[in-house]
This record gives C-alpha cells, structure tokens and sequence, in this order.
C-alpha cells in the first residue's frame, strides 16, 4: 500500500519490516542455471528450447531498454551539471522537459523495482538514527525537489559509544542495499536570495541542474547525510563539553578585568589627552588589565580552535561514513539503472514463463505467486514479494499468456519461439509505401 506525502509523490511501504522486497536479489545466469539444471524439464531438447526461449526474451528487453537509455540520456541533457549548454529554455518548454525526466527516470527506476521513500519516513528515520555520531542538517530550501529511491535491505548490528566512550550500546539497524538520491536544483528565477546563489555556486551547483547519486549500504538512519548540501553540527552534548569548560574557566578572567576595565579607560585616556594625571598605581593596573585581555583573547581562541577541530573530526567522520560507500553520479548511473531494471524484468517473465509451463495443472495467479516465492526461498535463501501482476503483464503485452477463466498457461515451447520471432521482427519492419497508396497520395 502506497501514500502520499505533502510534497506530492507517492511514498512506499513504511519500512522494510512492513512488506518484502520485490526486488529479486539473484543474478540472471545463475536464476536461469537453477531452472534448467534442477528443474522437471526432462531431456536436454526441452532444457534447449527453454534457454532459447529465455534468450529471445532477454533480446527483445535489452532492445526495449536500450530506446529507454536513449531517452533519459536526451531528457537528462539540459540538466546535467556537468554541462553548461548553450541552448536555453524558455519557462514552459524547461517545466515540460523536467517532467519528461522525471517520469523516464520514476518509469526505470520501478521497472528495476526501487522503491521511492517520502519526505516524512526521511526525516523519521533521521530521527532515530543511531549509525552515526555526528549530527547533520541538510536545509531542503536550495532545491526544488528531492527524492529517495531504495531496494534490497538487509539488518546489521552496530555500537556506539556512550558515557564518554566507557560504555557502548548495541543497535540493530536496517540498511539499504541501494538507495539513489534524485535532486533538482531550483531554476535561476526562483532563487530570490543571493546568498543561496552563493552557496550553489560554492558548490559547484548550477541552477536548475538535476544531480542524481547511486549509494551502496546506507543505513536507513542515514539518509539525511546524502544530501549535497549537508553540512555538520555540534550536538547538544559537544555543545555542553565546549561551553561549560568555557565558562568555568572565562567567568574568573572576566571578574578580574570588570575591576580593573575602569582604571584601564583612566590610562587610555591619559595618553588621548581626556586625562590630565593618573598615579602610578593605576598604570600598573592597567597593564594588569592588559593582561587579562590578551588572556580573555587567547582563551576565547582556544575554545574556538577547539570548536573547529571537533567540527572537522565529525566532518571527517561524515566523509568517511558517505564516501566510500557512493558508487556513481549523474548520467553515469543510467546505464546501471537500465541494466538492473533489464535484468529484473527477464527474471520475472522467466519465473513466470517456466512455473506456466512446467506446472501439472494450469494454476491460478494466486498458486502461481505462491510457487514461484517458495522456489526462490528454497533455492535461493531469499524471501521476495513476487510481483506476479508485472510479470503476467510482460507475457500477455508479447501474446504467451493464455487464460481460461482464472487458470493460466503459456503455449508450448515451439509455438512461443515462433511467436517471439514475430515480435522481433516487428521491430525492424519498416511500412514502404506501395505505388497504390503513392498514386492515390
């Protein structure tokens, strides 16, 4: 069950504890072993004729997505950020081209089975975080739309230090096998302030650029360090580590100078010429007075160097926790999303295609669905929500499914790869215009 969050987009499951994973985690080849070798398919013809039909199949998808890829490389061009292009466009034809982007990209992204995460469960998991010690904040106002999309989880054990470091506590966490991040840049029009044209020029941002990033292993209660704009903060308790000592230590200091400001003015003034005469002992209190300011000044620039070296060891930390696990950016990861969407959809029409076929009875979709999730959790290991609907889908759009009220079956081995032949072939039929049709134009 979907929702909608405030922003408008759909949002997916509440957490991964709330539904399985569509997503098949098993590689294609192996997928495809598994049927073949280990399945009731009876002799080496029909173990043949199943790998041809799955090789016809995963033809004709790579010919699909490849038309996909072409699109989202056109879409994406004006805001790539890598690019400057010359050619500009107007206020409407850049709304219609940003749509255009957005619905090849949501399009692939569900095809390779990614679930998008609203705004809300974002910030909820921030919330809750326990992966990291740093404290972030990653402000939303540059940027005209932002969005999550993740697939796979798995659960991992993490500690972290309590009680200064004595003590340490045990947390079980969730964390995304891939999760990508999808974040538009306003346009130049919008952006009424000169100090967020600043920092989007400071960070190398052009305005109305889209930046899309591919992380691995991301703990759910990290998401809010992915954005581009995040920045490190001090939590409450650095806070209390830094300004308690400062005050212990700063309260003296500025006792002692409160006594000893006025005589130091007096002096000030006797050599401006506002004072006719000061006595000895009011000089030596000045320079007292002197002292205890270099002293004020020298501790305030302790307390801020200390400040900073904190900051950049969370920054650090921040780094080191982001960087190692970013895998790709901007037009780099499409040819990723294209694969992995490809390769979902073979492993779902060849699940689909082989449980067909190979069942005693033509089953109903529910028996279907319930086959094919204990197979994979009995072959595999791996507890999927098999997304029966799509796969039925693919083999009804290229005519393999056949229905006899609620049973379902596919046509014989033969009959599917004459059928698929017809398919491809009609790829690459062109309409020539006969001479009849020519004369009558």
């Amino acid at each position: 069950m979907t929702t909608a969050d405030p922003s408008g987009h759909p949002s997916g499951p509440t957490g991964p504890a709330d539904a399985l994973d569509q997503f098949i985690p098993v590689r294609k080849a192996d997928l495809l072993e598994r049927l073949v070798e280990h399945g009731p398919l009876g002799s080496e013809a029909e173990r043949e004729r199943f790998r041809q039909v799955c090789r016809f199949l995963a033809a004709i998808y790579h010919h699909e997505y490849f038309d996909q890829l072409e699109r989202l490389r056109h879409d994406y061009f004006y805001f790539n950020p890598e690019l400057d292009p010359h050619a500009r466009f107007d206020s409407a034809a850049q709304e219609a081209a940003y749509a255009d982007l957005v619905d090849s990209f949501t399009t692939v992204l569900k095809n390779a089975n990614f679930v998008e995460m609203s705004h809300a469960e974002v910030e909820q998991a921030h919330r809750e975080r326990k992966a990291m010690r740093v404290e972030v904040e990653a402000p939303i106002e540059d940027f005209r739309d932002v969005r999550f999309f993740r697939r796979g989880h798995h659960h991992e054990t993490i500690e972290t230090p309590t009680w200064l470091g004595l003590r340490k506590e045990t947390h079980d966490v969730v964390v995304y096998d891939d999760v990508i991040l999808f974040v538009a840049a306003r346009p130049d029009a919008e952006i009424a302030s000169k100090r967020r044209k600043k920092r989007l020029k400071d960070r190398k941002i052009r305005a109305g650029s889209v930046l899309i990033k591919y992380f691995r292993n991301i703990a759910g209660k990290d998401l809010n360090a992915l954005f581009p704009n995040v920045r490190v903060v001090l939590s409450t308790r650095d806070k209390l580590m830094l300004s308690v000592p400062a005050l212990a230590g700063g309260i003296p200091i500025l006792l002692h100078l409160f006594s000893t400001m006025t005589v130091l003015f007096l002096v000030i003034g006797f050599y401006l010429g506002l004072v006719a005469a000061v006595e000895q002992d009011h000089l030596k209190t000045a320079f007292a007075a002197m002292s205890g300011l270099a002293a004020l000044g020298g501790f305030i620039m302790r307390q801020w160097l200390r400040y900073q070296a904190q900051s950049l060891k969370y920054q650090k930390e921040l780094t080191d926790n982001i960087y190692f696990r970013n895998v790709n950016n901007n037009a780099g990861i499409f040819d990723y999303m294209i694969g992995a969407a490809e390769e979902q959809e073979c492993k779902e029409a060849f699940l689909a295609y082989y449980f067909l076929r190979t069942a005693k009875t033509p089953p109903t979709q529910a028996e279907l669905e319930d086959r094919i999730e204990v197979w994979l959790k009995d072959t595999f290991e791996v507890d999927v929500a098999f997304e029966v609907d799509d796969a039925l889908a693919k083999l009804e759009r290229l005519g393999l499914l056949n229905r006899s009220g609620e049973r379902l079956s596919v046509p014989s081995p033969d009959a599917t790869l004459a059928r698929l032949d017809q398919v491809w072939n009609n790829y690459f039929q062109r309409e020539v215009e006969s001479p009849a049709t020519a004369a009558e134009a």
